[in-house]
């Protein structure tokens, strides 16, 4: 259940800016930022999920490309003997690799970046779907792109883009985990939380670490934080 926002910019030539807050088993083990896949492509990095091997969030930073991966209900009857891991999505997306029609996975919503253009794809294990966002500030969780059915986007999209509207362009970082700070006012277990436990919502899975990033066509700047324990926030845990 973790939570995107990223604002597509007005002009290409402007950055896309994206922040991401990973939600995970605490128990299920990861490796930090770095280049974990030289048999793919040395210049691939991104938060690596130990278990599987693939990754979460993965970017290309010479080529301008970031991709990060949200899990999604699958409705689909295959068992977990006939699904691959999701963790392959992200870096295919780096690398250029089209999303097959069928994919072998559960579901998921797959963000994919390139320069100022931002991709949503969402795979239910039914039907797969894709489209462009529009110029402006989005997020995304578990369903759809601004859907306000999802507690925590009714609760904060506005804020986002508020933040955005109005601090200076080099400061839309400490614009955001502004709102994070706010929002971390809430109980993790509060559904609107984006800092969160989602124990009592039934999955095992806390807010553990966090990723902001600036995309432009010919490069990526990510930068990587980890909570100081799981859905405990601190904005230190990723400087700005």
């Amino acid at each position: 259940m973790c939570t995107v926002i990223v604002n597509v910019p007005d002009h290409p030539d402007d950055p896309t800016r994206l922040l991401a807050v990973r939600d995970e088993d605490p128990a299920r083990p990861w490796n930090p930022l770095g280049a974990w896949w030289p048999e793919r492509d040395g210049r691939i990095v991104g938060v690596r999920d130990a278990r599987a091997g693939g990754a979460w969030l993965a970017a290309r930073p010479d080529a301008g490309r970031l991709a990060v991966l949200l899990n999604r209900a699958d409705i689909s009857e295959r068992t977990d003997e006939e699904v691959a891991s999701r963790g392959g999505l992200p870096l295919d997306a780096v690398q250029g690799v089209t999303l097959r029609d069928d994919p072998r996975t559960r579901g998921f919503n797959l963000v994919d970046v390139e320069g100022a253009r931002v991709r949503v794809t969402s795979w239910d294990g039914r039907g797969l779907r894709s489209h462009d966002l529009a110029p402006g500030v989005h997020m995304l969780a578990h369903d759809d792109v601004d859907d306000e059915a999802t507690a925590r986007i009714a609760a904060w999209l506005n804020a986002f883009r508020e933040a955005s509207r109005t601090a200076p362009r080099e400061d839309w970082l400490g614009a955001w985990l502004d709102v994070l700070d706010v929002s971390s006012r809430l109980s993790p277990d509060d559904d609107r939380a984006i800092i969160r436990d989602n124990r009592p919502h039934g999955f095992p899975t806390q807010s553990l670490l966090l990723c902001a990033a600036e995309i432009t066509a010919s490069s990526v700047e990510v930068r990587y934080g980890e909570l100081p324990e799981p859905a405990g926030w601190s904005r230190t845990a990723l400087r700005e």
